[in-house]
């Protein structure tokens, strides 16, 4: 995920959503200019012992794109970054184009908006409700919300279509999480994983990401 996404990341970063910091630490490691944030008080915690004494992790902030005077709320830093990203965040959120607006709001001029989401209504399932998620994406749902934000797409496509056999026995097996076992064998598949997205030329997979500018 991080090896896809980083190429269009530049200059002042800012990830939505950092969790424990699983993808943040690879931009850490490869010297990002980087803000960290999270909307869980005990996940900022949890990035502040990891990543507060790295030069380059710039602040690690509390973040909600659902916080209604927005414009107010988070004024130091409207128009700050070079890039956003979120990575399987927009899915949780009930209002995602208000998201993707506040998203507009923190970038430069120029900047560019990456946003990675699961794909595929008919792929939800009970593993997505006990995830929380609100809904699926197609490309075409995603390119709307970039439009409606008047922000101009440069790039979208699939990513990790043998994801999709993984999701597809969770949801035939009503599967309310992923067992540590069948997580193990498929992190060993991460090779196939990406000669399968080069043979079908990033046409489909389990997740859908867009790259759009301000």
């Amino acid at each position: 995920m991080y090896e896809t996404i980083k190429p269009y990341c530049n200059g002042r970063v800012l990830e939505v959503g950092s969790g424990i910091g699983n993808i943040s630490s690879f931009f850490v490691q490869d010297n990002f200019d980087i803000t960290l944030s999270d909307i869980d008080d005990h996940y900022i915690q949890k990035l502040n012992n990891r990543f507060a004494p790295a030069g380059n992790v710039r602040d690690i902030i509390f973040l909600d794109l659902q916080q209604p005077d927005f414009q107010n709320s988070y004024a130091t830093i409207m128009g700050s970054f070079d890039t956003v990203f979120l990575l399987n965040v927009l899915e949780h959120l009930d209002n995602d184009s208000q998201a993707l607006h506040n998203c507009k709001k923190l970038l430069k001029t120029g900047g560019t908006l990456v946003v990675l989401v699961p794909a595929y209504s008919w792929l939800y399932s009970k593993l997505d409700k006990g995830l929380r998620h609100c809904r699926r994406y197609t490309l075409g749902m995603l390119q709307n919300l970039f439009n409606k934000q008047q922000l101009t797409v440069r790039k979208r496509f699939y990513f990790n279509a043998l994801g999709i056999v993984a999701w597809s026995y969770a949801k035939i097996f009503r599967l309310s999480a992923v067992p540590g076992g069948e997580m193990g064998i498929y992190n060993k598949l991460v090779p196939l994983a990406k000669a399968i997205d080069r043979l079908f030329v990033a046409k489909i997979g389990l997740s859908a990401i867009i790259i759009g500018e301000k």
